[in-house]
This record gives C-alpha cells, sequence and structure tokens, in this order.
C-alpha cells in the first residue's frame, strides 16, 4: 500500500465511493419503468442466476472482514497510539476493496498481509503528520478549499458543497471532513518540500509507451494502442505520480529509522 500526496483521505473517499456505489445500485434496482420490468429482470438475473444456454451462473460470496485478535493499541509512534478502532475502520474499508477485487479476478484476499499493510500504513501516516506538525507548518483556507474542490471533482460531484453533504450523509460530519483536509494539506507541504524532483523525462514517457505496446502484444488484444502523443500527458502523470509515491515512502523509512516505532499485530 503506497503513501502519497492523497494518502490521507484515500481510505476516507474509499469508504465514500463504495457507499455511494451501493445507494446508485439500490437506486438502480428500484427503477421499473413504470411497469416493474426493471424489478422482474432484477430478479431474474439474481434468483434465476441463468446465463448463456440456461445454465446456473454461481455469484461467489464476498467474504468477511477478519476482525479477530486485534489488540486494542495496534501501533505506537513516537508514543502517540494507533487504536483498535482506527484500525478496525480503515481495515474494513481497504477489505471492501480487495474483496471487491477478489470477486472478479477469484484471488482470495490475503488477510494476514493486508492487515500488515493497513498497520504500516497508519504508522507512515500518522509519522508524515507528527513531522509536518513538527515543522510548524500550516494549511490556509485557500488550499484547504482547493484540495475539497479536487476530490469533489474526482468523485464527479459539483462542488465541494456537495461533497461535504454526500459524506455527512454517510456519518461524517463537516468538522471530521475538514479536520482530516487540513491535515492532508499540511502532509502535502510537508512531501513537497521534501522530495526532490518528480517532472517525467521524454525518454521515460517513451520507454513506458513502449512498455504498454509490448505488454498490449503479449496479451494478444485486438484493441490498438492510442499514439503516443496521444497517451503522452497520462503517461507523464502516471510517472511523476510514482516518483512522488517512491520519494514519499523514502521521507516514511527515514522519519521511521530515526522514531521509536512498535507495531502489535
Amino acid at each position: 500500500m503506497t503513501l502519497n500526496k492523497k494518502w490521507l483521505l484515500s481510505l476516507l473517499l474509499v469508504g465514500f465511493v463504495l457507499l455511494l456505489a451501493a445507494c446508485n445500485n439500490d437506486d438502480e434496482a428500484g427503477e421499473d419503468n413504470g411497469n416493474g420490468e426493471g424489478e422482474e429482470a432484477k430478479q431474474e438475473e439474481t434468483e434465476g442466476g441463468e446465463g448463456e444456454g440456461g445454465e446456473q451462473a454461481e455469484q461467489p460470496e464476498m467474504p468477511e472482514p477478519d476482525l479477530e485478535g486485534i489488540p486494542d493499541v495496534v501501533a505506537e509512534v513516537n508514543g502517540e497510539e494507533i487504536a483498535k478502532d482506527e484500525f478496525e475502520q480503515t481495515y474494513e474499508g481497504q477489505f471492501q476493496q480487495m474483496a471487491m477485487q477478489s470477486q472478479m479476478s477469484g484471488q482470495e484476499v490475503d488477510q494476514d498481509q493486508l492487515k500488515q499493510q493497513v498497520a504500516e500504513s497508519l504508522v507512515g501516516q500518522e509519522l508524515l503528520i507528527q513531522e509536518a506538525n513538527n515543522q510548524g507548518i500550516e494549511a490556509s483556507q485557500e488550499e484547504m478549499d482547493e484540495l475539497l474542490d479536487e476530490l469533489a471533482q474526482q468523485q464527479q460531484l459539483e462542488s465541494k458543497d456537495e461533497f461535504l453533504a454526500a459524506l455527512e450523509e454517510q456519518g461524517m460530519s463537516e468538522d471530521e471532513v475538514m479536520s482530516q483536509v487540513e491535515t492532508q494539506v499540511k502532509v502535502n507541504q510537508l512531501i513537497a518540500s521534501e522530495t526532490g524532483d518528480t517532472e517525467a523525462s521524454e525518454e521515460e514517457m517513451e520507454e513506458m509507451y513502449e512498455q504498454m505496446k509490448a505488454q498490449q502484444e503479449e496479451m494478444g488484444g485486438e484493441q490498438e494502442v492510442p499514439s503516443y502523443d496521444e497517451l503522452k500527458p497520462d503517461l507523464e502523470e502516471q510517472i511523476k505520480s510514482q516518483k512522488e509515491s517512491e520519494q514519499t515512502q523514502q521521507l516514511v523509512d527515514q522519519l521511521r529509522e530515526d522514531g521509536d516505532v512498535t507495531v502489535n499485530l
């Protein structure tokens, strides 16, 4: 689980996206075009479970998160505790996302590995927050509003007010969200000041493009890969994101080496 500038809010957004998707699915299931056909079609898919040729289509069961034996204090970071409640909330959000992926891939979720990843990510989060506070970094209202607008856009919502309202419907007050946004902005500033060059060179983008083409050929896909010029903005963004994530992880590793961290899992 790689750390990056948007990591602090990513877990919040995972839960938000999943809940929003569930609400949308419920709405779609309730639509029946005024004659009940939508509901009947839904029942045929879920109850009948028949695919092409009349064969029974088996839907794999959604696995459950295993939270047995989680200690009250999952980790300690320079005297600050990461509590069981925080870990479980974070783990459940990540597990839901992984479980949905596993249903598509057929590969079982390795919960022991995921628990370690979540614990390490929470430790990394706490180290970055502590360092931002130690350096006295401040978050302006303008920066917080800018981040909220960006997050709203990512979730295809029209405004930050709509984003805040949607989160409030899921049980998060505006004060809670703004507190997290403020922390995120501070961490963004810390990472920007501590990391080096993240620009993507022409050579790096061309190399990534050739790798994509080679992978497409290996997979035997008939779909033609778009031209280099078409994909260049996406390649640039991907390389910059990779570099930023790697440098952020290096910063976390250094902070951990200099700090006092205990993980109790």
